[in-house]
């Protein structure tokens, strides 16, 4: 894929439509890597439909370059393999670590900057440069703390990581301004960032909105570039040249146009910048020493006599995580106010709802907004989280719905969520064949009724089945937006499919038999076996009906012949 020139904007979900139908003149697009990791679906259709025309860059979250514990090959895995479906532009992570051995925390948590911590990062980024075959850029992040043990600047240790690595950076400069006023540094602190770096070391930078609460600025990407983060691009541009950048805006989100005016105004400033292009280095081999890394920018405090090693200072900083009683454990090894650790507190139990929204949004309705906050906190500690793309999260929640008191006076949330998971993983299961109706229909009419009853069902892969005492199709529907009104009583036994059928999930009522015969078709069984299952349920099943149902809906994409008997 061509390399992105200019300047381009981060696609998310509310832009999807206006992306399709305008193709808005920007220069590349970017997509957070964990959003698009299954091989289907409406997200990855976009994507495959907009890479014909936009170069893309992929920009992960759950890497985790720092963990000490808990690097997912696994996750290493799924990112390669979209890698190689999409052939982006560019693939970036960050300088941060995210899991523990036992639970990943879905964060872009600070690393104590010391010769420790690099060799770490340095280590894993050759593994996914070696996995990936291909170099990637590592992203500056933006920390409400930092360590006594860091023994160098985050630009030294960006600086020597491109050395040893041959990776390149991901230069955010939103972030440096957040960190500068964060760290009670002087402007000039972040133009010394600027000038630790080689010109030809960074491959991209990011621009976005911070959020100023008095006490600390918060990089939530929910807003215009500031002025003085616009200053440090100039900065950027006569350092580094005419690197691609990104306007990144993910919370908050406002009308498409809005993005664009900030991608406009990025690209005056780097043509009245008028700078060369930069490229990036080749890799270098690892040196033994790090003097000339040391040269500039060092701490303005010295490091700590002794500091922690990154695994015991993950692992408490983690527990600090899970109980502000941990705090003094940690408090030694911080500079800056301790109670700023609430704020990756506020971080972690925000992740947990963000995503148990996205996967039970007609749940959140129905128990309310601070409801749905207090049921996410007490899942999260209950159930953290063990994977790095967090559409996997809560797949333990209904389970937990069934013990948890305050639902006790409300006994049929448990199957609703239940019945809201079968719809997450259907939206995020594979495609089914394009020609899977046409040819079951043209198979089906070629058996005669013994040969049909020794023949077993091959069906969509997004099927789900569902079975609850409770009415619980009737109560998700009246959740949905523009939904019927809710039932007058949750009573009511119900059977459903739950089906992806083109790029929306439908969740249709059926008959107990009806669910019978496809639940026994699921689990293997023949046509007889099915037939035998629903006449079990229902002497009158229409079975006529039912196969034209299923033939309808797409639930069957062939026929497979009878297994021969050993």
């Amino acid at each position: 894929m061509a390399a992105p020139r200019g300047v381009g904007i981060g696609l998310r979900v509310p832009h999807y439509r206006a992306f399709l139908e305008r193709r808005p003149a920007v220069g590349w697009i970017e997509v957070h890597t964990e959003n698009y990791l299954a091989r289907s679906g409406r997200d990855r259709h976009v994507l495959e439909t907009l890479r014909r025309d936009y170069p893309v860059s992929l920009h992960g979250v759950g890497l985790g370059l720092g963990s000490a514990a808990g690097f997912s090959e696994a996750h290493l895995a799924r990112v390669a393999g979209l890698v190689r479906a999409v052939a982006p532009a560019l693939v970036s992570e960050h300088l941060s670590w995210g899991a523990l051995g036992d639970r990943q925390l879905n964060d872009l948590l600070p690393l104590q900057l010391d010769e420790a911590a690099l060799d770490l990062v340095a280590a894993r980024v050759a593994r996914v440069q070696d996995v990936l075959r291909r170099r990637i850029l590592v992203e500056n992040v933006s920390t409400c703390l930092r360590f006594r043990g860091d023994a160098m600047s985050e630009a030294q240790f960006l600086a020597e990581l491109v050395r040893r690595t041959g990776c390149g950076v991901l230069l955010d400069v939103n972030n440096l301004y957040v960190n500068q006023r964060n760290h009670g540094e002087d402007a000039l602190r972040a133009l010394d960032v600027l000038a630790a770096l080689a010109p030809g070391s960074v491959g991209e930078i990011h621009l976005g909105g911070h959020l100023d609460t008095g006490a600390l600025l918060v990089d939530h990407h929910g807003d215009r570039v500031a002025a003085p983060v616009w200053d440090l691009y100039r900065a950027a541009l006569a350092r580094f040249g005419d690197v691609p950048a990104l306007v990144e805006w993910d919370t908050d989100l406002p009308a498409l146009d809005v993005l664009l005016q900030e991608a406009a105004t990025a690209r005056r400033i780097a043509q009245e910048a008028g700078a060369a292009v930069a490229c990036l280095p080749a890799p270098a081999a690892r040196s033994s020493s790090m003097a000339s890394c040391m040269a500039s920018c060092m701490p303005s405090a010295p490091p700590a006599p002794a500091s922690m090693t990154p695994a015991a200072l993950q692992q408490a900083f983690g527990a600090a995580l899970f109980d502000a009683g941990c705090d003094a454990a940690l408090a030694p090894g911080l500079k800056g106010d301790p109670a700023h650790l609430g704020i990756y507190r506020g971080n972690l139990a925000a992740n947990w709802e963000r995503a148990l929204s996205s996967a039970y949004p007609a749940l959140r309705r129905l128990v309310g907004d601070d409801g749905f906050a207090v049921l996410a906190r007490r899942y999260g500690r209950a159930h953290p989280s063990r994977d790095p793309d967090l559409n996997r999260f809560g797949a333990m929640l209904p389970d937990f719905l069934d013990g948890f008191a305050p639902a006790a006076d409300y006994p049929y949330l448990p199957d609703v969520a239940r019945l809201e998971w079968l719809v997450h993983e259907a939206h995020y299961a594979p495609d089914g064949p394009a020609a899977g109706t046409s040819g079951a229909a043209a198979a089906l009419a070629a058996l005669d009724p013994q040969a049909f009853e020794a023949c077993r069902a091959l069906l969509h892969p997004t099927l789900r089945l569902h079975a609850s005492p409770w009415a619980t199709v009737d109560l998700w529907r009246a959740q949905q937006p523009d939904g019927p009104a809710p039932p007058d009583t949750p009573l009511g036994a119900t059977r459903a499919l739950v089906l992806r059928r083109h790029w929306t999930v439908e969740v249709a009522a059926i008959g107990a038999a009806e669910h019978a015969a496809l639940a026994c078709l699921a689990a293997g069984g023949t046509f007889g076996m099915a037939l035998d299952a629903a006449f079990a349920l229902d002497e009158e099943v229409d079975v006529a009906a039912c196969l034209a149902n299923w033939l309808a809906r797409d639930v069957m994409t062939g026929i497979a012949p009878a297994r021969a008997e050993r």
